[in-house]
């Protein structure tokens, strides 16, 4: 897989690219400043592109503003964003595309799973961060459809946005496929998502939450 690392941590973009390469990956760019990394990924056109949310020039948010960027000029260009904390202000309008994954940065020692994490983004699937889920779907508002969710079902969307099929979810909740099939139901019902396909309604249902 070749991919382009934007991080503005020296110390960071080291240790992955160490250990994207260890594990058979191929690092054709690295940036340390958000223009910087359009540029790059402009001019090599990686399978994969890997960002910091918060990056220079204002070390706010121009990791993600160059991941908007980035996807308005390729739709189908698989970003899979990084951060030290939970920001959302700009992962609304690239979860349902596909090929999109958030996580935090620790989830990177976590070897297994960000690589399997990587591999799902590239291929069309998500990866959210269980914790950036978790903070998304939290009821706010008395009218807020999510709040009509049940604990499990707010657990089984959780899932649902880290790219889990029906059967990966029953395994991990440790339930039958047809419960998990079951909460899928409600969840459409309570969100008020009119019948598309399951793929549709899937997206739509993890969109509910996190435009709320």
């Amino acid at each position: 897989m070749r991919i382009v690392i934007g991080e503005d941590s020296a110390l960071f973009r080291e240790g992955l690219s160490r250990l994207l390469t260890e594990n058979g990956h191929d690092v054709v760019g690295t940036a340390d400043a958000a223009d910087e990394l359009v540029d790059v990924v402009r001019a090599v056109d990686p399978d994969l592109t890997i960002i910091d949310v918060r990056m220079p020039p204002t070390m706010t948010d121009d990791g993600a503003r160059a991941a908007v960027i980035l996807r308005a000029e390729s739709p189908a260009r698989p970003i899979l964003m990084l951060s030290q904390h939970i920001e959302t202000r700009h992962v609304v309008g690239l979860v349902g595309t596909g090929g999109f994954g958030y996580l935090l940065k620790d989830r990177v020692l976590r070897v297994g799973d960000f690589l399997d994490a990587m591999r799902r983004v590239v291929d069309g699937g998500s990866a959210l961060d269980p914790a950036i889920v978790a903070a998304l779907v939290t009821p706010t508002r008395i009218d807020d459809p999510v709040a009509a969710l049940s604990a499990r079902e707010r657990e089984v969307l959780a899932l649902v946005a880290e790219g889990r099929s029906n059967s990966a979810i029953a395994a991990h909740l440790v339930l039958a496929e047809r419960t998990v099939e079951s909460h899928m139901r409600s969840i459409f019902q309570k969100l008020r998502i009119d019948e598309a396909p399951d793929t549709h309604r899937r997206v739509l249902a993890v969109l509910t939450q996190l435009r709320r």
